[in-house]
C-alpha cells in the first residue's frame, strides 16, 4: 500500500512531518475580547500530529465577525494570546496557518460594532442563511443574518489593509503562514459568486473583476510577509450559507487558479461542500485546476485513507485535510496509518463550552 500520505513534505519553505492537514474548524472557545485562551493552546497542541494545522476561521476586524467568541487577530490581547498558542503548537514540533477571515454579509447586527450592518458585496441579504449571535433577548443563539451594506471603495481598500495588518499580527504571533479565506460563502466568496455579485464597479461584473478584491488582497498581504507563506482556500460549486448556484462557477475558479498560479502561492486548499449535504464539486474540476494551478494543492471534504493516496498518487493533491476526525481523535494520523478504531466526535460540543469535548479525547490504547 502506499505510503504517500504519511511521508514528509515540503511547503515551500516549511518541511512537514507529513501531507495531513489538520482543517480549520470554528469552535467558538476564544475568551473575553475573543483573546485565544490557555485551553485553546493545549487544544492545538495535541493535534501537532498533522503536517500542517489551519488554523479556525480568525476575524481580521470588529467587522469580520460572523459568530460568538471566535478569535480574533486585531488587539494587541489577541496576539499575545495567539502567541501562548503557536508557542505550545512549535515547542511539540507543529506547523500553523491562521485563517484570516472576513464573514460578509453573514452576520448579525448585535455582533457589528454600534450595532452597525453587516458588509457584502451589495446590500442584498443571504436569504436562510444564519449566524451564532444575540437574540433579540440578548441571548446567544443562531440567528438569521442581517441586511447588509454594499462596500463601498473606500471600504475595499480599508478592508484590505485589515488583511495585511492581520497577516503581520499572525506573524508577529508566530504563526508560521496564513489562508485567506475564500470560501464558504464568506466575503470575497460572495464577491466572486456572478449571481450575489451584481456590482457594476471595478468589483463586479467579469470573472476578473469580482475575483479582484481576493487577488487584491493576496497581492497586499505576500507583499507583507512573503507570498510563500499565503494560502487561499476556495469552495467550487458551494452552497453553504445560502449561496446560490452560479452558472459562471468554472470559469471563474478556473480564471482564479491561474492568478494564484502565477503569484505562486504557498498553497490552494479547495473545500468540496459534499459532506454538508450540499452538491459536490462537479467532476472533473478538481484536475481542471490541477491543471491550472501547479503549486500544492489540499482536498477537504470527507477524505477517508483510500481516497486520499488516490487523489496524492493522481496528483490532483499533494496534501489531503481533514474536519471533524481531528475533532475528536488528536491521534489522527497513526490511527489511520494504522488502522485503529477513531473516537467518534460529539456534534454537541462542537460550538461552545469548555473542555469537554475539545481537549478530553483520548489518545488510542491497545486493548491487547
Amino acid at each position: 500500500m502506499t505510503r504517500k500520505l504519511f511521508e514528509p513534505f515540503d511547503l515551500k519553505t516549511l518541511s512537514l512531518k507529513n501531507r495531513i492537514v489538520m482543517a480549520p474548524m470554528t469552535r467558538c472557545r476564544a475568551g473575553e475580547g475573543d483573546v485565544p485562551t490557555m485551553l485553546m493552546a493545549e487544544y492545538y497542541a495535541q493535534r501537532t500530529t498533522a503536517g500542517l494545522i489551519i488554523s479556525e476561521g480568525v476575524p481580521v476586524s470588529p467587522k469580520a465577525r460572523g459568530y460568538l467568541w471566535t478569535p480574533g487577530i486585531y488587539t494587541p490581547e489577541q496576539v499575545e494570546g495567539w502567541k501562548k498558542v503557536t508557542q505550545a503548537i512549535h515547542n511539540e514540533g507543529g506547523v500553523i496557518f491562521a485563517q484570516i477571515w472576513h464573514v460578509g454579509r453573514v452576520s448579525h447586527q448585535s455582533l457589528q460594532p454600534d450595532g452597525s450592518a453587516p458588509e457584502g458585496p451589495t446590500d442584498e441579504q443571504s436569504e436562510g442563511a444564519s449566524c451564532f449571535a444575540y437574540d433579540e433577548n440578548g441571548n446567544p443563539d443562531n440567528v438569521s443574518t442581517g441586511r447588509p451594506r454594499a462596500l463601498d471603495l473606500d471600504g475595499i481598500t480599508r478592508v484590505r489593509g485589515e488583511f495585511v495588518q492581520a497577516a503581520r499580527n499572525a506573524r508577529e504571533a508566530g504563526m508560521d503562514g496564513v489562508e485567506v479565506h475564500g470560501a464558504n460563502g464568506y466575503l470575497f466568496d460572495e464577491f466572486m459568486n456572478s449571481v450575489v455579485n451584481t456590482r457594476n464597479d471595478a468589483y463586479g461584473g467579469s470573472p476578473e473583476n469580482r475575483c479582484r478584491f481576493l487577488l487584491e488582497v493576496v497581492d497586499a498581504v505576500a507583499d507583507a510577509i512573503g507570498i510563500e507563506r499565503v494560502g487561499v482556500r476556495i469552495s467550487p460549486n458551494g452552497r453553504f450559507n445560502a449561496m446560490p448556484e452560479d452558472p459562471e462557477m468554472e470559469t471563474t475558479f478556473l480564471y482564479l487558479a491561474e492568478e494564484l498560479d502565477y503569484r505562486g502561492i504557498a498553497c490552494l486548499h479547495i473545500n468540496d461542500q459534499a459532506t454538508f449535504g450540499m452538491p459536490a464539486i462537479p467532476e472533473g474540476l478538481i484536475p481542471k485546476i490541477r491543471a491550472t494551478f501547479h503549486g500544492p494543492i489540499i482536498l477537504c471534504g470527507g477524505y477517508d485513507v483510500p481516497r486520499a493516496h488516490h487523489a496524492i498518487g493522481e496528483g490532483v493533491a499533494d496534501l489531503v485535510a481533514f474536519g471533524v476526525p481531528y475533532i475528536a481523535n488528536p491521534d489522527l494520523p497513526a490511527r489511520l496509518e494504522n488502522g485503529w478504531s477513531l473516537n467518534e466526535a460529539d456534534r454537541d460540543t462542537f460550538y461552545g463550552g469548555g473542555e469537554k469535548g475539545y481537549t478530553d479525547y483520548p489518545l488510542y490504547q491497545s486493548k491487547i
